[in-house]
């Protein structure tokens, strides 16, 4: 094995069928096939049709991911991929994918953690991420304050999302004033050239008894769909663009300062924003401006690696090889609610012996494969 191992990563925990390779902190490859067209007319993710997207494109995007690298399947160190938090029948097909390749090419696996994995990839972009460090993770399907004091082992909820998260929030907002789906990159679109103060929209658990860290957007959904409603009953024109503006800036201003908040109390200097609505133009202009006033060091990644990926699970994969932690059993399985307290899932026998016992299997197949 080289100083810095050389890891693919498998990400299909939604729509999005990532793979990347990476090599130490060195990104290779980053492979994506969405599905996100064939759920737009239906406003929102299908599980089946996510998975069925899945199964088609997983090989196809593998390859790619090979060829972009410039590297062979034999010469890989691991395997990861995503064990959960996620659709279930979408995390099935990636880890049935990821025990495939990994027990023809007799190589270890590694089941990691997606909201890990999301913290993880900003090494990709920034260099070895300080420890301790505060991230916050915003998604279509996370909502998340999670402290890290070591990626591989130990990342610790200090908030999240008691309803909808910032990203469902989005969607729905976007659909209410037909603006399609997905909702996160129009309502961006839609805010640059509205008045972030035209309307006071709440700000959700945000009172003096409310919990510091955790999050709620639902009053805040329901209360830019009432006030639609009303426009429209009343005959009167909705100015779209104001109230993607106005909307948008309720969720980045609970977002970034419950954030900042909670470095200021751990005393953590450092901050780190992923998932999907990290993408957001707005959350990371006011993310910076809040982070720069109480001297804490903001990182996000570019957009690309935001958005669930490959890179993001190979580079967690590629973090536990280097630290040696113990690979996965071959009965690994998905996890639909897989706490990020488990940042991955390792085998029982905590070695990584159990790789080795399968080398000589399918010996011919991996021949024709792979040679």
């Amino acid at each position: 094995m080289a100083d810095e191992p050389l890891v693919l990563g498998i990400e299909t925990s939604c729509d999005e069928t990532g793979v990347g390779i990476v090599r130490g902190t060195t990104l290779l490859a980053d492979a994506i096939a969405s599905s996100v067209d064939e759920h737009a007319r239906f406003g929102g993710v299908v599980p089946e049709v996510a998975s069925r997207a899945h199964l088609e494109a997983m090989v196809p995007t593998i390859d790619r991911a090979l060829k972009d690298a410039g590297v062979s399947a034999r010469d890989l160190d691991g395997i990861a991929v995503t064990a959960g938090p996620g659709l279930a029948g979408a995390l099935l097909v990636g880890v049935s994918a990821a025990k495939a390749y990994a027990y023809a090419l007799g190589k270890p696996l590694y089941g990691v953690n997606h909201l890990a994995s999301h913290i993880c990839v900003d090494q990709l972009e920034h260099g070895p991420l300080p420890e301790p460090t505060m991230a916050l993770l915003v998604s279509g399907g996370h909502s998340s304050l999670l402290l890290s004091t070591d990626i591989t082992s130990d990342v610790r909820p200090m908030g999240a999302t008691i309803d909808d998260a910032a990203g469902e929030a989005f969607d729905k907002i976007a659909r209410v004033l037909d603006l399609g789906f997905p909702g996160g990159p129009v309502i961006d679109r839609y805010a640059k050239e509205g008045d972030p103060a035209a309307i006071a929209f709440p700000r959700g658990l945000t009172g003096p008894r409310d919990a510091a860290y955790d999050f709620s957007f639902s009053g805040l959904k329901t209360a830019v769909a009432r006030w639609i409603e009303a426009k429209r009953a009343a005959g009167e024109e909705v100015p779209v663009r104001d109230v993607a503006a106005s909307f948008q800036e309720a969720v980045v201003d609970v977002l970034t300062r419950k954030a900042v908040r909670a470095c200021k109390d751990q005393g953590v200097d450092h901050l780190m924003i992923g998932g999907g609505v990290a993408a957001n133009s707005r959350l990371r202009v006011l993310a910076q401006e809040r982070c720069e006033a109480a001297g804490i060091r903001l990182r996000v990644p570019r957009p690309k690696l935001c958005t669930d990926n490959g890179a993001m699970v190979a580079a967690l994969g590629a973090e536990m090889v280097s630290r040696n932690r113990a690979a996965s059993d071959w009965d690994l399985s998905a996890d639909s609610s897989l706490p990020v307290t488990d940042p991955h899932v390792p085998g029982r026998s905590h070695e990584h012996a159990h790789t080795h016992d399968h080398d000589h299997v399918h010996e011919v197949s991996k021949a024709n494969l792979y040679s």
